[in-house]
């Protein structure tokens, strides 16, 4: 699989990386239901074994589980083979399991120390502050006190690069002068295209890695999901809750995978293969985080990771975009 360097650190990841976010589970206020640990391990396997050399989690995710079951996995890969991981930090949970947003200097130290003793590991290859501000159109102010103390966490060698998720603009070039950032992580799907305009080209200019989440909108673009299952999802699954699946938007959006279909069954691709592809059409987007809950999700989207739209099937979508 082809190889991409990330911004201007040393290293390079594959086009799809392996997203932990589902594996977290459910029972908590972002969660997916429930969740086979022996599935998620099966799936990081199966990943790595198809060549995805990089994951993406958080402390969050399943308020540490996510992190615990990739250590899980790692400890089952040989090390030459060990793929690169990626957290974040920000969001914090009490004994209740109620979360918080905080982005001060003493609570991302201790957030570091908590990754790394889930995670087993003795340097994070990736360390990133989940969200500046929530909610997320907030005014971030102390976004500068936290982008300072991830500095020093790599000065101190705990994390090899630092970089941001979610973040616009106006918040990169606030943070920017302390620290270079590596990469941005923000969502970017045919359904959610707010970063064109602005963050994408920021981006090129400052030679800042992007490693875009959700190119299949949380599954609703991956072909496999109807209106049954999605009646069907567990109650704490947070896709529940999601405008873009519940009407109007859903019909449109269903409509939209019948266009990728039709467009994947010329070359034997799903239509979340298509979504994928789509998203990584951009120069600027360097991978895309994938999510996978068993090893047959990721034997579904793999294929995206070689697979290219031509000019004319862009347009396609293009129009059945704006259409819609």
């Amino acid at each position: 699989m082809d190889k991409q360097r990330l911004g201007t650190t040393d290293i390079e990841i594959t086009p799809i990386g392996f997203g932990a976010w589902a594996i977290g589970g459910g029972g908590w206020l972002f969660g997916w239901g429930p969740q086979d640990d022996a599935a998620s391990l099966a799936a990081i396997a199966r990943a790595v074994d198809l060549g995805i050399n990089w994951i993406d989690t958080a402390a969050v995710y399943g308020l540490g589980h996510s992190e615990e079951i990739v250590a899980r996995a790692l400890a089952e890969i040989p090390a030459a083979r060990r793929p690169y991981v990626f957290t974040k930090c920000g969001l914090v949970w009490n004994d209740k399991g109620h979360i918080t947003h905080r982005l001060k200097a003493d609570s991302i130290r201790r957030e570091i120390e908590n990754s790394l003793r889930r995670l087993k590991l003795s340097t994070i290859d990736l360390y990133q502050i989940h969200w500046p501000a929530l909610p997320a159109r907030g005014p971030a102010p102390d976004i500068e006190e936290a982008w300072t103390a991830l500095a020093e966490i790599q000065r101190q060698g705990k994390v090899r690069y630092i970089g941001v998720s979610n973040f616009d603009v106006a918040q990169m070039e606030r943070i920017r002068p302390i620290a270079p950032i590596a990469s941005l992580q923000p969502p970017y799907s045919m359904l959610m295209r707010e970063i064109e305009a602005d963050v994408l080209p920021y981006c090129a200019r400052h030679d800042i890695g992007v490693i875009a989440y959700s190119p299949m909108q949380s599954g609703l673009l991956s072909g496999t999901m109807t209106r049954e299952r999605i009646t069907a999802l567990p109650e704490d699954d947070w896709r529940r809750n999601s405008a873009e699946f519940q009407e109007p938007r859903l019909s449109r959006n269903l409509d939209l995978v019948e266009r990728l279909r039709a467009i994947g069954a010329r070359y034997g691709r799903s239509p979340g293969e298509v979504a994928i592809a789509w998203t990584l059409r951009r120069p600027e987007v360097t991978a895309a985080i994938v999510g996978a809950r068993d090893a047959r999700q990721v034997e579904g989207f793999i294929g995206a990771a070689a697979f290219r739209l031509s000019a004319a099937e862009i347009a396609d979508i293009e129009s059945a975009l704006a259409s819609a």
